[in-house]
């Protein structure tokens, strides 16, 4: 019933509750949180708690732990987990460094392939399609917009 008439109180008795469970100030602006913070402290009171072994445990592995919010960078290098294959360079495209020259609208489009990405007007673009919408306005297959429908040739 106790737990029940705290769903009723407006949000400065509940945080004025919290600070009396919990001898400190709640950073939490959500009022359902806050909430179930309040009926989990009540319910543990009314219950005992946590054991003084438990209580003891618990200290103990809080002050061995190294508390950390992201593994660190060295994880990410050295860690056995498998990082996605790179990306297999699309059959159509010609070597980086090839000039693609396309006229329209009365004007030579110049666009230089690069190893990753695409330069035209020295800005990079990362697909052939996003740099067609650039020119153009319009959405397009880059690869038809430039004339690259089978496997490039030397």
């Amino acid at each position: 019933m106790e737990i029940e008439g705290q769903r009723k109180m407006k949000t400065n008795a509940l945080r004025a509750r919290y600070q009396e469970l919990f001898e400190e100030e709640t950073r939490s602006w959500n009022q359902a949180h806050r909430f179930r913070r309040i009926a989990w402290r009540l319910q543990a009171n009314a219950q005992g708690g946590l054991s003084e072994r438990a209580q003891k445990r618990a200290g103990e592995l809080a002050e061995e732990a190294a508390l950390r919010l992201r593994a660190p960078r060295q994880f990410w290098r050295d860690s056995a987990v498998a990082l996605p294959a790179p990306p297999v360079r699309d059959e159509r495209l010609p070597p980086a460094g090839t000039l693609l020259k396309r006229q329209y609208n009365g004007q030579t489009m110049e666009v230089q392939v690069l190893s990753a990405g695409f330069r035209y007007r020295d800005q990079v673009y990362d697909s052939l399609s996003q740099l067609a919408y650039r020119i153009t306005g319009t959405r397009w297959n880059g690869y038809a917009f430039f004339g690259l429908r089978t496997p490039w040739q030397d």
